[in-house]
């Protein structure tokens, strides 16, 4: 993503262009962090391995704004501009957006259903009436002369601000599904990518699990692939698991979640848990590991 950083790091990078052309062929798909818990420390160790994305999860973390914001920075300061940070905010609320966005982050919005939700995520994300914007300027968050500087000199800071952050929207539930189409047909020029969050759209169902064979689902999940190539959209989502399983979720997608925080503490704490257990001699007895002597 060092390609596509900003004037400033305090600035978004040129995601929307970045998502583009990654869609369009023109370079790899964006390989993505997924930062579930609410650690600085973590997002400064993270800045530095390489992924394009390092995404903050604002919506299930105990995070406030101060945190969330010194993450944002931590991340795009840190890696050099390599990463761009991409915020899950909270729901919809307008307040939420602009201080994700104020950060220098791009957003993810979840649990989009319907078309009057979408417009509300547009108007709270861009600035100016041509686009219906309602973000608020801050007056105070880039320096005059040092992180103002416009990328394109022939159009303002704030023209040039909307055409940089991105705005990827969730849909989560059989509604939203049902309701793409439509959304896509009135905000498709402002969302940048649409991720199919199939645990909660399944939960919405009825179903179980992320995933699954039942007709219903089969075909809610068909709909929402040719929804996304009637309108030439580009699609994002986690891509975890065996090379088998990545290659099946990977498809047809230009923006992927590849590691998790979570995952690999759990993943490499379990492992190393059990071999150390092993090579320590411990055996479990009603729940009281002791040491076995030899």
């Amino acid at each position: 993503m060092a390609i596509y950083r900003a004037p400033s790091l305090l600035q978004p990078h040129r995601a929307r262009e970045a998502l583009l052309d990654a869609h369009e062929g023109r370079i790899p798909p964006l390989l993505g962090y997924y930062l579930g818990l609410s650690s600085p420390p973590l997002a400064k160790v993270v800045a530095q391995l390489g992924y394009d994305v390092v995404w903050i999860d604002w919506e299930h973390a105990s995070t406030n704004v101060e945190t969330m914001t010194q993450m944002v920075h931590d991340i795009q300061f840190v890696s050099e501009g390599k990463s761009h940070a991409v915020v899950r905010v909270p729901g919809h609320d307008h307040a939420a957006i602009g201080f994700a966005l104020d950060a220098g982050a791009s957003i993810v919005c979840p649990q989009v259903d319907t078309v009057e939700q979408a417009q509300h995520i547009v108007s709270a994300a861009k600035y100016g009436a041509i686009r219906n914007g309602t973000r608020s300027a801050p007056p105070a968050r880039l320096i005059p002369g040092l992180s103002d500087t416009p990328l394109d000199p022939s159009k303002t800071l704030h023209e040039c601000v909307n055409d940089q952050a991105a705005i990827i929207i969730q849909i989560e539930t059989l509604e939203g599904i049902k309701n793409l189409d439509a959304i896509l047909t009135e905000c498709g020029e402002y969302i940048d990518s649409v991720w199919l969050g199939s645990l909660d759209a399944r939960i919405s169902m009825g179903f179980a699990g992320i995933g699954g064979m039942e007709p219903e689902w089969l075909e809610a999940v068909a709909l929402f692939e040719s929804t996304l190539t009637k309108h030439h959209q580009a699609a994002s989502g986690f891509a975890l698991g065996t090379p088998e399983a990545k290659a099946m979720l990977s498809r047809g997608k230009s923006f992927l979640m590849v590691a998790a925080d979570f995952f690999s503490i759990v993943g490499t704490g379990l492992a190393d848990l059990a071999s150390s257990r092993k090579d320590y001699k411990q055996q479990n007895f009603n729940g009281v590991y002791k040491r076995i002597d030899v």
